[in-house]
């Protein structure tokens, strides 16, 4: 349980990078997707391996996941900064299901995009007290 961030950018693969206008005084991702079922993807093992599987290179990518790839190195560093409320739910909710029931898929996708642990260790404090995980 090195790196949370890896999930969370695979529910962020949902979200287009295009920035619709100014929340809070930044950019955010477009809330294009903010109203998604997840706990469908919760629930789905063939749509999480779908995402496990682009982003190890070893499948296919949907349109939204190659977005994922895309925007992935920005929001592993800002923490999700871009994210809106609902995506920051969404995204932490399937975080914490795959950190709890899908571990073999959560340490591949660790030693990829996290292989020394600093997001993990960047923002465990907070994840940890904002989202239980």
């Amino acid at each position: 349980m090195r790196s949370i961030v890896i999930v969370v950018f695979l529910v962020l693969g949902y979200f287009d990078v295009g920035v619709e206008g100014i929340e809070s005084d930044e950019e955010k991702y477009s809330s294009k997707y903010d109203n998604i079922d997840y706990n469908e993807i919760i629930k789905s093992d063939r749509l999480l391996k779908n995402y496990v599987s682009c982003l190890m290179e070893r499948g296919p990518c949907t349109p939204e996941a190659n977005e994922l790839k895309r925007v992935l190195p920005e929001a592993l560093t800002t923490n999700c900064q871009k994210c809106t409320e609902p995506q920051k739910k969404g995204v932490f909710a399937v975080v914490k299901h795959m950190v709890h029931n899908k571990q073999d898929w959560w340490r591949e996708l660790q030693s990829k995009y996290d292989p020394d642990g600093v997001y993990w260790e960047k923002y465990k404090d907070q994840w940890k007290a904002e989202y239980d995980i």
